[in-house]
């Protein structure tokens, strides 16, 4: 019956059964996960004690010895809060046992500690991991009990509900004397050897009748001899008992493990069971068994929401189609929990990884579509019809595993008393006692008030912190970058300003949909007009650059594929500053580095090998490298590593010009090689026709003497490897110059870049690798020394305007707080004052934001060496406060009527006015009624409102002068790009909702009467053009209510009933003035999209008008001009200004070249150009 119970099979034997190793108890990083759907809890195991858990289980699930514990107060057992306190008698076992079944009752957890329980022990770690007899704790845990009961009114627990007593009855067959001799007794043990039934144990043990005879007599005290006897046991036969525990052990008597089964007297869980399988035949072909992908999305369809722990999916895996993972699949696709990994579009892990689930379009609503197709493997069991068994009014059965508890029938009890899993303890209960109707499925039943509120609390804690974790576990952080703030340039995108004002951040739950984000965004940004496209972005070392739109407005982000710190651009999905950038990863901006021989009539720098970042799109022609740098033909080659090491060239085949970077390998900070086919004389070909690698042509660094000595020797070529130590090549370089011995101690390294500026000194201990210096680059040998680990080199200079040669330099501590380091910087610049702050200089070499933290160290605002830091005059505001520059702002002239005034660049002093620059150029050159007047800064709160700042800004000097307004006659606009830019409407918001950031500008518009526009309303300036002349009226203020649609043909009706003119003879164009452009505004009213493929209005807040507030309209009268032309003679001038300055910048770049060539080259003596930190892809950095 009970198999071969204690026959050892060590492959069942627990591998911690001897106790050695660390005790594992790690914080759980996720708080407990909540109960099943059984309602009931488990236990958890702490390496070695699931003998314990299941006889607590079997004592919680026996109300009379529950209830019994639950009755003993703390006026009785004392309080865990006094345990430590001196002559305080507490009873802890008691107390935590107490604890423990309030927890496995009430606390909404899939499974209790036993922690607690065990230190009141007194156990150690080694006895929590080892294995032990689950009798042997019986009888020591009553012990136990006992013992801490003593003097309270539940001392006779144990024995009033467990002791029971045996009769030994021996009868003399001479005299008949009968002698009588009482056992007591906690739990009776059988032998189950060699017997077919638990009744013949029994009947063995205690019914049949024990013969004293032959050599085995009875020496009888009557009979004063040895004689035949009989012995007997008489038992308590006056009560029927019935099984409700069955302690199972599987292993051997050295070990193994226990779990149990338990008859739920009150009915606390919820017994809700499936009928499994049995017969296994759930195969419909051998090619479905072979996909294991198609195997356990069959076994995850038949689980309860379609989840499973991982540990418990092999098990489940086996029992249905009869092999487990290890031998079936384990060999060609791995572990199962990486194969889970790896199939993450179906398998969904938890955080943890303890449990798998479907991904949604696997959910349950989609598992009749999975078994119609023909892909079931698994045959999903019938449902059979209630039975006798089924009654809700009969206790069902448990199978409690630790912390696994499932439903079981008592048919699957009888199979635990046969082979190496077998039933190891029983426990009866009588079949008299009844439980009181109020016990029935009430788990609060008896249970103390102190420990109802304790629940309470600890299920109230519970559910705060998993709200936390699942606000953790599925926010993510999106970064935004807004289209607005953006220019495309250079074949990539770049902030506008600063990157603090291009680039929101926003945490959203991942799990709902790109709608609902598409709405928050709407929301935040209230001042967005037109179409809003969400698209994937990447910051690569060109720049952003757009991938693809985010398309399926009911896809969550998680199945959309949005990851934590994923960069998302929002923009109208056309075009950027009025130009249509290239998406996709086919036309990913790569940096690339050319060099290319310089050819000219310079014989100093005839034959230099020059280097250049250039951009290009991935999917471009290698050829256009040629057409970039006006080679009418050349040779390219490709940079490559053998095997050996070696750096190599690969010129391109002719044939293969036409090829796209992407299709020979180029990426990201690759090297490509430009050679003038007709620059014979500077050919790369050796004469044997072969391609000579670069590490045989270039070997050494050219060291120029820059400490002001005299000395016969201003250059030198020191031979060096990419692993040559710094200090070793610059004690050579002392040398050959012929310099003085002291300079060894006082002198340090510095790469020169293409323009001959001086970089941050290299560091002695450095490699050559290391240091990122390039063999056959320039390096200046300079006095002084080059800065510890722990000190940062500096370059500053004063204001944002900076010159070249301008830049001072300074060696602090990188403990230094910013405060200390503007100190040391203003005495450097003989400069006096409090008044000054500092930036540090962006990626655009423009001045970035303040260093605000003035108490913060420079290496906690990431300052390194080598950075430029600008010292701004101006205090910085008090935290919460805004520096807010105002200006005037008047429309008046005529559009057309060109005034020449050259302004100064820089902030204006104050009552200076400056015209308008446009983005592109022409500085000083603008329409006549774009006039700022500078008032003054104003400091103000951020909680302040719109009206607050008005008001302030009345209070300056020049505004008295100018008899400005009050507040309700006063439009705000902010300044962006020395012009009016976006409106501010909403007067009664704070500043900080009006998202000005650090350096907004503000300026004030006076007006002949208030104005109230609504959200809908756009505020346009109008200008009728003159008849016979290329120049335009004054301009007027026109008010479009967008409410109907911003459609051409709504502004057109709007303008004509504006100006009492027949919709159909006016003609109207939106004025660009960065361009000197008109485009005009055509009645076109429809077009369809090629997406949805429907008709939709026309928007001119979109592509490629994008109307917003401030935008000029001309006007045409085809009743008295029927001229087609819309341009002026000024935007004939300011595009031939334009053409002008783009030509002469071009010069003088070259000319800037030429003349530090002159500097610091000499004839024949390459200048390499500065290492990474001289390309884009060393700002890149900045952007983390």
């Amino acid at each position: 019956m009970f198999g071969d119970l204690f026959e050892e099979d060590y492959s069942s034997v627990s591998n911690n059964q001897n106790g050695k190793g660390k005790k594992l108890k790690p914080k759980p990083l996720e708080p407990p996960a909540p109960r099943e759907f059984t309602n009931l809890s488990g236990i958890i195991n702490q390496g070695g004690t699931c003998y314990l858990n299941s006889l607590l289980q079997t004592l919680h699930f026996t109300p009379e010895f529950r209830e019994a514990l639950f009755s003993l107060g703390p006026e009785e057992l004392g309080s865990l809060e006094d345990k430590d306190e001196p002559g305080a008698k507490v009873r802890i076992i008691p107390l935590q046992l107490q604890r423990l079944f309030a927890q496995l009752l009430l606390l909404d957890q899939g499974a209790a500690s036993t922690a607690d329980l065990t230190d009141s022990f007194g156990w150690t770690s080694n006895e929590e991991m080892r294995q032990h007899d689950v009798q042997e704790l019986n009888r020591i845990l009553f012990s136990a009990l006992e013992t801490s009961l003593f003097g309270t009114s539940g001392h006779d627990l144990i024995n009033r509900l467990y002791h029971g007593t045996v009769v030994n009855q021996i009868v003399c067959k001479e005299c008949k004397n009968i002698s009588e001799k009482q056992e007591d007794f906690l739990d009776l043990t059988v032998a189950v050897k060699n017997v077919s039934g638990l009744e013949d144990a029994l009947w063995n043990m205690y019914v049949e009748e024990e013969v004293f005879d032959g050599d085995n007599l009875y020496h009888c005290g009557t009979c004063d001899q040895l004689v035949k006897a009989t012995k007997s046991k008489l038992n308590d036969l006056d009560y029927i008992y019935d099984l409700f525990s069955v302690i199972i052990h599987k292993g051997g008597c050295y070990g193994g493990h226990y779990h149990v089964y338990i008859k739920d007297v009150d009915h606390l869980g919820n017994w809700q069971f499936q009928e499994p399988d049995n017969n296994l035949k759930a195969l419909q072909n051998e090619e479905d068994i072979d996909d294991p992908l198609t195997v356990l999305k069959a076994v995850l369809l038949q689980e309860e929401n379609n989840l499973i722990p991982v540990d418990q999916l092999g098990q489940k895996l086996l029992k249905n189609i009869g092999i487990s993972w290890n031998k079936k699949y384990k060999k060609q696709h791995g572990p199962l929990r990486k194969f889970l990994q790896v199939h993450s579009q179906t398998f969904l892990l938890s955080s943890d990884e303890s449990t798998v689930s479907l991904q949604k379009k696997f959910s349950p609503q989609n598992k009749s579509d999975f078994q119609s197709n023909g892909q079931q493997i698994l045959q999903m069991p019938a449902s059979n019809p209630p039975t006798s068994d089924d009654n809700t009014t009969c206790p069902h059965w448990f199978d409690i595993n630790d912390s696994r508890v499932q439903p079981i029938k008592e048919k699957d009890i009888e199979q635990q008393f046969q082979g190496k899993e077998s039933a190891y303890m029983l426990f009866y209960r009588k079949s008299q006692l009844q439980r009181p109707r109020e016990a029935r499925a009430n788990p609060k039943y008896r249970v103390p008030c102190h420990l109802l509120k304790e629940m309470d609390a600890a299920n109230m804690e519970l559910q705060k912190k998993r709200t936390e974790c699942d606000f953790a576990n599925n926010n993510i952080e999106l970064h935004l970058h807004l289209g607005p703030h953006y220019h495309f340039f250079n074949g990539a995108l770049h902030p506008v300003s600063c990157q603090t004002e291009s680039m929101w951040d926003l945490t959203f739950d991942k799990r709902k949909t790109l709608g609902d984000l598409q709405q928050s965004i709407f929301q935040l940004l209230e001042f967005w007009e037109g179409d809003m496209v969400l698209s994937v972005a990447k910051r690569v070392p060109a720049g952003l650059h757009v991938y693809q739109a985010l398309d399926g407005n009911e896809l969550t982000l998680c199945e959309a594929g949005i990851a934590d710190g994923e960069d998302i651009f929002v923009w109208n999905g056309v075009e950027v500053g009025g130009v249509q950038i290239p998406t996709g990863a086919d036309c990913e901006p790569l940096l690339l580095h050319i060099l290319h021989l310089e050819a000219g009539g310079d014989s100093r720098r005839c034959g230099q090998l020059v280097e250049s970042p250039h951009v290009f799109p991935a999917n471009a022609e290698v050829g256009t490298v040629l057409t970039v740098l006006a080679i009418p033909e050349g040779v390219i080659l490709t940079h490559s590593a053998t095997s050996a090491g070696e750096e190599s060239w690969t010129p391109v085949p002719k044939e293969n010009m036409q090829r796209t970077f992407r299709e020979h390998g180029l990426g990201d900070g690759s090297s490509v090689l430009v050679q003038d086919s007709y620059s014979d004389a500077n050919s790369l070909l050796s004469r044997g026709e072969k391609w000579i690698t670069v590490r045989n042509e270039i070997d050494w660094l050219e060291i120029k003497n820059l400490c002001r000595l005299e000395s016969e020797e201003k250059q030198v070529r020191i031979p060096a490897a990419v692993n040559t130590v710094v200090f070793d090549i610059r004690i050579k370089a002392i040398e050959e110059l012929k310099l003085m011995k002291e300079l060894v101690e006082n002198s340090c390294l510095r790469p020169i870049d293409r323009n001959g500026k001086l970089l941050c000194p290299v560091p002695d201990n450095f490699t050559l690798k290391e240091a990122e210096v390039k063999l056959g680059s320039s390096l200046g040998l300079c006095v002084g020394k080059a800065p510890t680990a722990a000190q940062l080199f500096l370059f500053f200079a004063l204001g944002s305007d900076i010159q070249p040669g301008t830049e001072m330099e300074v060696i602090v501590e990188e403990t230094l707080s910013v405060r200390d380091c503007l100190k040391i910087m203003l005495e450097k610049s003989g400069l006096l004052g409090d008044a000054w702050h500092l930036r540090k200089m962006d990626w655009c070499y423009e001045a970035g934001e303040p260093l605000c933290e003035e108490d913060a160290t420079l290496k906690e605002l990431m300052i390194c060496s080598g950075d430029t830091l600008l010292l701004i005059e101006g205090k910085l505001p008090p935290p919460g406060f805004l520096k807010v520059p105002i200006w005037w702002h008047q429309p008046q002239g005529l559009l057309g009527h060109w005034e020449n005034e050259d302004q100064p660049h820089g902030s204006p002093a104050e009552g200076d006015s400056w015209r308008a620059a446009s983005t592109q150029g022409v500085p000083g050159h603008e329409p006549a009624e774009v006039s700022l007047l500078y008032l003054g800064d104003i400091d103000i709160s951020e909680d302040a409102t719109l009206v607050d700042l008005k008001s302030q800004a009345r209070a300056l000097p020049p505004a008295s002068e100018l008899a400005v307004p009050g507040p309700a006659l006063l439009r705000a606009w902010t300044v962006e790009d020395k012009r009016p830019g976006r409106l501010l409407r909403a007067e009664r918001w704070q500043l900080k909702e009006h998202k000005l950031g650090q350096r907004a500008g503000i300026c004030l518009e006076p007006l002949q009467r208030e104005e109230h526009l609504g959200p809908q309303d756009v505020l346009l300036r109008t200008q009728m053009r003159i008849p016979g002349q290329r120049a335009y009226g004054p301009a007027v203020d026109l008010v479009w209510d967008t409410t109907r649609g911003s459609t051409a043909g709504a502004l057109r009706q709007r303008v004509a009933e504006s100006y009492a003119l027949p919709v159909e003879k006016i003609e109207i164009a939106k004025y660009f003035p960065e361009k000197f452009e008109w485009l005009p505004i055509s009645s076109w009213n429809q077009q369809i999209t090629k997406k949805k493929k429907k008709k939709r209005q026309d928007n001119l807040q979109g592509a490629p008008y994008y109307l917003k507030d401030g935008d000029t309209i001309g006007i045409k009268n085809l009743l008295a001009d029927e001229d087609e032309d819309f341009s002026t003679i000024r935007d004939d001038i300011g595009k031939e200004k334009l053409k002008q300055l783009a030509l002469g910048k071009r010069h003088s770049r070259k000319a800037l070249g030429a003349q530090n060539s002159d500097i610091f080259s000499s004839a024949g003596t390459p200048t390499q150009p500065r290492g990474p930190e001289a390309s884009l892809s060393i700002h890149v950095g900045s952007f983390r």
